[in-house]
């Protein structure tokens, strides 16, 4: 729970949503769901202290390259221009 219910900085009301987050760890990128508090108005987005140290691990584990419980979903690729 966020110690306001208007973000200070834009004055948007915070509500809680589920949101898609991307974590990168060495050359492996994972995708996973979970609940922030955002901005209504600018987007802004505030995890909670359990969710970031959860976005720690993951990145831990990507960058030893154990996606050990993780599901693959399918393949990315950079194309230079």
């Amino acid at each position: 729970m966020l110690p306001f219910d208007k973000y200070p900085v834009c004055g948007g009301d915070v509500g809680e949503k589920e949101v898609e987050k991307l974590l990168k760890g060495g050359t492996i990128t994972a995708t996973l769901t979970v609940k922030a508090d955002i901005c209504l108005r600018c987007g802004e987005r505030f995890y909670s202290q359990e969710t970031i140290q959860h976005f720690e691990e993951i990145r831990r584990k990507l960058e030893q390259e154990d996606t050990e419980g993780f599901e693959a979903i399918g393949q990315l690729f950079h194309v230079r221009s």
